[in-house]
């Protein structure tokens, strides 16, 4: 594994294979609703933030929807660099999985 300037592993602009290569034990926390602002728009779009750390420090992932079709995805801290398919992909990852066992739905009464 290759690693950068500041000793972080190098991020692989292939989408292909595990999007977490190089991170050691990631863990992330549900993903939060954000507000983003975008240049040339007079409104905020919707947003979501995942924030992440591993042994190699922290970061989050923050998936933009422009609309149902379009979806941007930007790293911060340990995701800096990656690539958007890269992003996308680790985004997907560390989704949590929905259990429905989980699921007591509305208890009235």
């Amino acid at each position: 594994m290759r690693v950068d300037a500041s000793g972080r592993p190098e991020a692989s602009n292939q989408p292909e294979g595990d999007p977490l290569l190089g991170l050691t034990h990631p863990r992330a926390e549900p993903p939060e609703r954000v507000p983003i602002r975008v240049r040339g728009r007079g409104t905020n779009l919707a947003g979501w933030r995942m924030s992440i750390v591993a042994e190699e420090g922290t970061g989050a992932i923050v998936l933009a929807e422009v609309s149902s079709a379009e979806r941007h995805h930007r790293g911060e801290g340990i995701f800096l660099g990656w690539s958007p398919e890269r992003l996308a992909a680790a985004y997907a990852a560390l989704l949590p999985a929905d259990d429905e066992s989980t699921d007591v739905g509305l208890q009235l009464g």
